[in-house]
Formats: C-alpha cells, structure tokens, sequence
C-alpha cells in the first residue's frame, strides 16, 4: 500500500477549561459530535511535553456539515501555560485555523448578531475567494472562508476545519513538509506584498510571503466524504523576525497545539518521512499493533516541521457508530474505501445537546 493523506481529521486546540471551551465551541462553532471524550496520561509524547508524561482530557468533536474536527485538549496535571507574549501573523507554528461555510453572509451575520469578536469585514484573498476573520475568547484566531462543499445541510453556519495558517521561517524549506509530505501539490497563489486583508490581525499590516497549497486529487479513504478538500496557508514575514508560538511551553498548552492528517499506511509514511528527513518523533506503532483511544482505535505518529509545527497522522483501525448498541466499525476487516454517506450522518446520533 502507497501512503496515502485522507484529509484533515481535526486541529488541536490546546484549553485551560476543556468544559467551557468545548460549550462554546458547541454554542457558535457546532462543534457538537462527540467521536470520543477520553482522560488519560499522554506516555508517548514525551519529545514534546518537557520528557514528562502528561494527564490530560481531550475530546474530539465534529460538526455535520463537514470538515475536520477540533481535538479539544487540557491538561490535568500542570496548570495550562497561556503564551507569555502577544502572538503576531506570521509567528511560527499554526496561526489561524480555517473553518468553511457555504454562505459567508450568513455566516458574518450570524457571528455579528452573537456577539463574537471580529476582525474586521468581509474581505477577498488574493485568489478573490471571499473570508473574514474572528478571535474567540481563548485568543485563537479563526478565518471564516467561502467553501462549496457540505456534508449535511445543518441549521449551523459554519462547517468544521479547512484548514490552517502557519508561520514558516523559510518557506522553502517549509514546503519540504506541506507540499512533499503533507501532499499539497497545488499552489493556489503565491503573493509577496501587503495584504488588506491581513489589516486586522495582530501584527496583519508587515509584508508577508503568503502561499496557499491544495490537494489536486479528489480523495478515497473511508472519512474523505466527510472531511471534503482541505488548505495550508503558509505566511512568512518579511520585516520582523519571528517568535516560535510555543516558546518555553509544550504541547497541549493553550493554542493551536497540532494539525492531525488521517492516513492509511503508517508504516509507508514511516519510511516515507524518515526518507525525507524528518522521522517520526513520536510512534504507537512502536509498541502495539494498534493504540486504544477509550471509544476508538488506532495508530498515531508525529513529525515536527521547520518551522515547529506538530503533525500528526492517524490511521484509524475502529470508531464508535452508535455506542448504546455496541455498533463499531472495523477498518481492519472492512478495508478503507470510503464509507458510504448514510453511514457517515450516523455521526449525528453522537450529537452533544445543551440545555
């Protein structure tokens, strides 16, 4: 088997209160598909929590209409450390994360009447695809972007993860990661200039490298109906030397903390990465033939890119349907075409209701 990238299965946002930001999350994002709610001590991540395993809980949450999900993440045994200084575009490591919407009025008006924290107006990136930015109450920056693709009509405005935007140091090398590994073979734009969109944004008004990658295929694993296309913006600032995001905090610290790929074949990717000289930093495979995630299962590996950004590949062997029934799928005997759509809106039953 060729290793093969699926799509975004979801971003890492790292919390101080998983509960509340989670509600929030639910309450204006949608993010209201529970996959999994697990507490546990991270063992394998020791490259990257200080060489210390770390408790933590972390939920996976998903939104019907499709995209990528948010991997919400606290940590239980250390006090989250916020970053100690104002993050600014271009800082490295990801950015903003992209969440698409097929009506980015709509959208703009339903955050505007709620009271939400944007950054502006709507605006056009350099291709004219229409977008406009917000900050949450946890300091992360969101772009709300045009996008035609829906999973599932849903009373939300907004689907779940496109993708994201990360400062790279040198885009060249950067690219040895987004385009090669990461398989993003389409240069949407590649702009040098100021950039009226960016106005609004911490540290927005610089001059900036800005290239947004695609994938050119159509993909086939079992979720790529429900995770649909997916975009890496990378920006490089041109007139300031930029701060690493996480500078003196680790993993799992409030932020974008990773951006996870689902995959099949790991062991493909294994050689493929080392090959390209940036190995696994962390492997389940090492241990396990697969690694228990409480109501799911599978395998996971991290790489580390130029600039410190973490990601994360998931080859996923089982995933809950309807959990009160013992209904699992197993990706080991079925294989990893793609699962049909009725099986895929099942997510909805897994939905998490607020009072």
């Amino acid at each position: 088997m060729t290793g093969k990238i699926n799509g975004i299965q979801q971003l890492g946002v790292g919390v101080e209160n998983l509960q509340e930001a989670w509600k929030w999350y639910r309450e204006h994002f949608a993010m209201d598909i529970r996959m999994f709610e697990d507490e546990a001590v991270a063992e394998l991540m020791l490259p990257h929590t200080g060489g210390k395993p770390r408790p933590r809980h972390a939920v996976l949450a998903l939104n019907m209409r499709g995209g990528g999900g948010f991997e919400i993440w606290q940590h239980k045994g250390k006090i989250p450390e916020p970053a100690g200084f104002k993050i600014q575009l271009g800082d490295l490591g990801i950015n903003i994360g992209k969440l698409k919407t097929d009506n980015i009025q709509k959208a703009f008006q339903k955050f505007s009447e709620s009271g939400l924290n944007i950054l502006g107006e709507v605006s056009k990136d350099p291709s004219g695809n229409e977008h406009f930015y917000l900050k949450d109450p946890y300091e992360n920056l969101w772009e709300v972007k045009h996008e035609r693709e829906v999973f599932r009509r849903e009373k939300s405005v907004n689907g779940g993860v496109l993708g994201a935007v990360v400062g790279v140091k040198s885009m060249d090398e950067s690219l040895k990661v987004y385009r090669d590994i990461l398989q993003y073979d389409k240069i949407v734009y590649d702009r040098t200039d100021s950039f009226s969109d960016f106005t609004k944004l911490p540290g927005g008004k610089g001059k900036f490298r800005r290239v947004l990658l695609k994938h050119s295929d159509v993909k086939s694993g079992a979720f790529s109906p429900f995770f649909g296309s997916s975009y890496i913006e990378l920006v490089q600032a041109l007139d300031r030397e930029p701060r690493d995001i996480y500078e003196g905090r680790i993993w799992g610290d409030p932020g974008f903390i990773h951006l996870c790929y689902d995959i099949n074949g790991m062991d493909e990717f294994r050689e493929k990465v080392k090959e390209a000289g940036f190995p696994f930093t962390v492997d389940s495979a090492r241990d396990s033939d697969s690694f228990d995630m409480g109501e799911a299962a599978g395998n996971f590996a991290y790489i580390q890119a130029p600039e410190g950004t973490l990601i994360e590949f998931v080859e996923t062997h089982k995933i809950p349907i309807l959990k009160k029934i013992g209904w699992f799928v197993d990706f080991r005997k079925r294989g990893h075409h793609p699962l049909p759509n009725w099986l895929l809106k099942m997510f909805r039953f897994m939905r998490v209701r607020d009072k």
